[in-house]
């Protein structure tokens, strides 16, 4: 039997805030008639997104627009309650290389031009230049020969949850993590110029993107074809100009490939975030975080049994010294784990975890195992409780492997 529970552990849930009210906001999807369309391709004027859950303002602003975050050299404060005391800091950008708007930086993205991995890099580092390749893989592999000097993966959303297993393909390559940005994933339904709605038969995307606005699909009554990315639906449609067809896609994709938007907010749930993690070869010597920056370090914790007995061990480890966990994910295989194959385990089992243990000697190893936790935890790498905590869980943990120690960044980005 296999499984795997994830927990998610906001710091806003996690220290008492008497102003957080629940909210939860509406899901529609607004079609835009061709003649009556406002704004570039079709699109609507901007408007704010709907708030969060908590009640606090969602999006914050991006390439030169006010939000409670500053971006791109704009002000902006995120306060967070510890107590009854507000800590006012700004979101800052960790890693090495290039100037502090990511400029002769570049990032390696899966997709086509317009992608929305390739926005999440570009919001996260402005100034830098996007390298696309075709699989998630290829964009890890380009960092570590050289070809890149980043690569953005999307690691879970508010709708799959880690769905895409990236935190494995992660623990596969000798990358440490060195920035996180949440993106509010806007999907748009878009066609060729001209065309309307009622004579589109069927839509492309990739299908994550089918899954997550199946209902609205549903509604249209047309058929749906998989492809391997959104911005690459587009590609397709653009290029062969398909009369017949349409993409769901980002609005910046519309702008970018000239195509007309037919309906805004396609998604069946309107709370959809996806979280990104920027990735960066080891050697590199990251930027040192502010006093005034929230840090955050990402960890591996894997053990071959007594799976129960571990996790709260490791809980233990990080409440007893008062450290608040934002993300913990169990994954448990009843495999023994013992090689690649993972020939002992059950039939519908998941295959045990490989993990390149850098620590190795000589050169690094892939090394199985059944039993997985995946760790963010609040503070530093350095902060001694933090690492005091990594000392207590290396005692009776088989393997810790530590991916990465950032700052905190809570703000989610818009692309509308």
């Amino acid at each position: 039997m296999a499984y795997t529970s994830s927990l998610h552990l906001p710091k806003h849930l996690l220290l008492p805030n008497p102003r957080r009210t629940r909210h939860r906001p509406s899901s529609s999807v607004s079609f835009v008639p061709a003649a009556k369309a406002s704004g570039v391709n079709g699109h609507a004027p901007e408007k704010q997104p709907p708030p969060q859950p908590n009640g606090k303002p969602r999006i914050n602003g991006v390439n030169g627009k006010k939000g409670v975050n500053g971006v791109n050299g704009n002000k902006g404060v995120n306060g967070h309650v510890n107590g009854h005391a507000d800590r006012i800091h700004l979101s800052v950008s960790t890693g090495g290389g290039g100037g502090q708007d990511g400029s002769g930086l570049r990032v390696a993205f899966q997709g086509a031009p317009g992608a929305y991995s390739e926005f999440a890099a570009k919001t996260a580092l402005p100034g830098c230049d996007t390298v696309p390749c075709r699989a998630f893989a290829d964009a890890l592999a380009a960092v570590e020969r050289g070809g890149a000097d980043r690569a953005i993966l999307p690691v879970e959303s508010t709708m799959e949850g880690t769905a895409l297993r990236n935190y494995d393909l992660l623990l596969r390559h000798d990358l440490v993590v060195a920035q996180e940005i949440n993106l509010f994933v806007h999907y748009c339904l878009l066609a060729m110029p001209g065309v309307r709605a009622a004579e589109v038969r069927r839509v492309i995307s990739h299908p994550m993107a089918l899954a997550h606005c199946g209902r609205a699909l549903a509604r249209l009554g047309v058929d749906r074809e998989p492809v391997e990315d959104t911005a690459g639906a587009v590609e397709m449609l653009r290029s062969n100009r398909m009369l017949d067809t349409a993409a769901i896609a980002s609005p910046r994709a519309a702008d970018l490939y000239g195509l007309d938007v037919l309906a805004h907010g396609l998604q069946d749930e309107s709370w959809n975030v996806t979280r990104f993690l920027l990735l960066s070869r080891p050697h590199e010597a990251p930027v040192a975080l502010p006093a005034y920056a929230d840090a955050k370090t990402s960890m591996v914790v894997a053990h071959r049994g007594g799976s129960m007995a571990v996790l709260l061990k490791v809980l233990s480890a990080f409440s007893s010294r008062n450290i608040n966990l934002t993300k913990l994910e169990v994954i448990n295989n009843e495999g023994d784990g013992g090689g690649p194959d993972a020939a002992g385990a059950g039939a519908g089992a998941r295959p045990p975890v490989m993990i390149l243990d850098t620590s190795a000697r000589g050169a690094p190893t892939l090394r199985a195992f059944p039993h997985v936790l995946y760790v963010d935890c609040a503070g530093a790498a350095s902060d001694p409780r933090v690492r005091e905590a990594i000392q207590e869980i290396e005692k009776f943990a088989v393997f810790v492997r530590v991916l990465g120690c950032y700052a905190a960044d809570s703000t989610i980005y818009d692309l509308q």
